[in-house]
């Protein structure tokens, strides 16, 4: 499966071409979309350090696509949250990722139940 997904149809590639950023400024992003967090909460996410979420979202910043403010509750924090180009950016990414590999494209329906099937089985189990 991740022959088939990341190394012949690697989307993530193609989202950092498309928008001229990094995968994980492209993750950050669509992140951000989906609710304002903090900084802290960003890292958490990202799995990474709160230094180079400082780095991704200063980049971000630069370009116009976020913008941090003080949280309402904490001073101390910054909370991150996607402009109107950040969210344009983020669905042009979701649009490619969401794409199935042409391989997946061509099966015919009743292949399509049964690697439904097979996928649902292994996601609950």
């Amino acid at each position: 499966m991740r022959a088939l997904v990341l190394d012949q149809h690697d989307r993530r590639r193609e989202v950092s071409e498309t928008l001229g950023m990094s995968f994980i400024r492209a993750k950050a992003l669509r992140q951000v979309v989906a609710e304002p967090m903090t900084m802290r909460e960003l890292a958490d996410r990202l799995n990474t350090d709160p230094p180079y979420v400082t780095v991704v979202v200063d980049d971000l910043e630069r370009r116009g696509l976020v913008r941090r403010m003080a949280h309402p509750g904490d001073r101390r924090c910054k909370v991150v949250t996607a402009t109107s180009a950040g969210a344009d950016a983020a669905a042009v990414a979701e649009r490619i990722l969401g794409r199935p590999p042409q391989a997946l494209r061509s099966l015919c329906a009743a292949d399509l139940a049964e690697l439904d099937r097979i996928l649902a089985g292994l996601a609950s189990g």
